[in-house]
């Protein structure tokens, strides 16, 4: 079993750091994580959850939290229909519906079980509209990422043995042959 490594703090804080520079992410958007610390330790998703995996990214996300000011949710595992961990401001912020369920290890997954105990004043919601995500060990984050998802590979592209994928949202482009999309002085 490979053991966590402070370069995957780094690491993490980096690439969502880059994804949301790509995105043009402002203070107070909304970044998707979606983590599978299985495939981090080079096992098979949902098999082999690590809390300490968990924590060192957890670590580097809310280090990019707190420099951004940019709101991370934590997306869990299919057996709670990838529902997501918030902090209560941002369910606030954007109105986000609640609901009741804790998640543990075995139902949420390792990383958002640690975030819901880790996070100040955690809360639960079903489904967010984020600006931008980012996905370690192909956890398909897209349900959670705002029209029009562009997929960004960022500069880092694993961390352990887990692939690496993100991607920012752009405003749809309307209209049709006649559209003007830039304003030409």
């Amino acid at each position: 079993m490979t053991t966590p490594t402070a370069s995957w703090t780094e690491d993490i804080y980096r690439i969502a750091l880059e994804t949301a520079q790509a995105g043009g992410l402002a203070t107070g958007r909304l970044l998707v994580a979606g983590v599978s610390t299985s495939e981090v330790l080079g096992s098979r998703i949902g098999t082999a959850g690590a809390s300490e995996v968990a924590q060192a990214l957890f670590e580097g996300l809310q280090r990019f939290r707190r420099e951004t000011g940019i709101y991370v949710a934590y997306q869990c595992c299919e057996h709670l229909n990838r529902a997501l961990v918030v902090e209560r401001e941002a369910m606030e912020r954007y109105g986000l519906e609640p609901v009741t369920v804790v998640p543990v290890p075995k139902a949420g997954g390792a990383m958002a079980s640690y975030a819901y105990r880790h996070l100040h004043d955690a809360v639960m919601v079903e489904e967010i509209a984020a600006h931008a995500g980012v996905d370690v060990g192909e956890t398909l984050i897209g349900m959670h990422v705002r029209k029009v998802a562009v997929p960004y590979r960022p500069a880092i592209r694993s961390i352990g043995e887990a692939r690496v994928n993100a991607a920012y949202a752009r405003p749809k482009l309307i209209g049709g042959a006649r559209a003007v999309y830039v304003i030409e002085e």
